[in-house]
């Protein structure tokens, strides 16, 4: 997850109102008005409110005829919550994963072809994340790209992409939103192998 993204959620959520709003939506989607009702609040202020939480994508919205419902992404809300967690056990992890460059060596050439195909996918972390590193060098910081062209950058060195692509965001070196890729920066990657 990019750095600016955690600091917008908790800045959404570091507000009691939307913590309140937050915790109504747990129960079930709500609209406007019934959300207003249960806060004590004008439905003006629960409108500011939402609009807040939505930019963070934890809350998006249905419309049922009339009535536009809100809805709590939980999944999204409890990736959000614990990105911070899992920075650090990724710090905690470059310690233990300390990989010198004879090694990275040594498994770059145990996984990869002399013609730049990779031959399967690592099943032990370490060697996984060296690989991961290196394949993810080929983008370029700050570009945004669509799902279709990450596919078609794996399919140049990996025939399953859908793998390649989840073990990238898993690991926290790819951010993804609306099928939409971007380099996390380095200081998040649990691995630098340098091309």
């Amino acid at each position: 997850m990019q750095l600016n993204k955690m600091v917008d959620f908790h800045k959404a959520v570091g507000d009691p109102t939307r913590l309140r709003i937050v915790s109504l939506l747990l129960h079930g989607p709500l609209h406007g008005q019934a959300i207003a009702q249960k806060l004590g609040l004008r439905p003006p202020t629960i409108t500011h409110h939402i609009k807040k939480l939505r930019d963070t994508g934890m809350v998006y919205s249905r419309r049922d005829r009339n009535t536009i419902y809100f809805y709590l992404d939980e999944k999204k809300l409890e990736f959000m919550a614990t990105a911070i967690l899992r920075m650090g056990d990724e710090t905690v992890k470059k310690d233990e994963l300390h990989v010198n460059e004879a090694e990275q060596r040594k498994i770059l050439n145990n996984f990869i072809t002399e013609e730049g195909m990779l031959k399967q996918m690592p099943s032990q972390l370490k060697k996984k994340l060296v690989i991961l590193s290196y394949f993810v060098q080929g983008f370029e910081r700050g570009t945004v790209y669509e799902e279709h062209e990450v596919n078609d950058y794996i399919k140049q060195f990996y025939g399953d992409y859908a793998t390649m692509r989840r073990e990238w965001i898993m690991q926290q070196f790819m951010y993804r939103e609306n099928n939409k890729y971007e380099l996390n920066p380095e200081e998040m990657w649990p691995m630098v192998v340098k091309r």
